[in-house]
């Protein structure tokens, strides 16, 4: 089932973008507008800065020495090795 949606108050210079960019690629506006939706939504999407902080406190991450036992942990685990000889 699809949806219908609108957009108002959009700017005419983005407007004018957004219509450039249809003609250029031989869609129309309504092409080109789903066109970018589902290529947007189809990445994932990236972690923010805040995320990728929080997610290093969780690891146990505190300052750079502790950062280095930790790579060094990991490469003298069988986790790090390298399976080729």
């Amino acid at each position: 089932m699809s949806v219908n949606l609108s957009i108002k108050n959009v700017p005419k210079d983005l407007a004018n973008r957004l219509r450039q960019r249809a003609s250029a690629n031989h869609r129309s506006v309504q092409g080109e507008l789903m066109n970018l939706l589902e290529r947007e939504l189809s990445t994932p999407r990236k972690p923010s800065i805040m995320e990728l902080y929080e997610s290093g406190l969780a690891s146990g991450l505190r300052t750079p020495s502790e950062s280095a036992r930790m790579i060094r942990e990991d490469r003298d685990s069988d986790h790090g090795r390298d399976p080729l000889p």
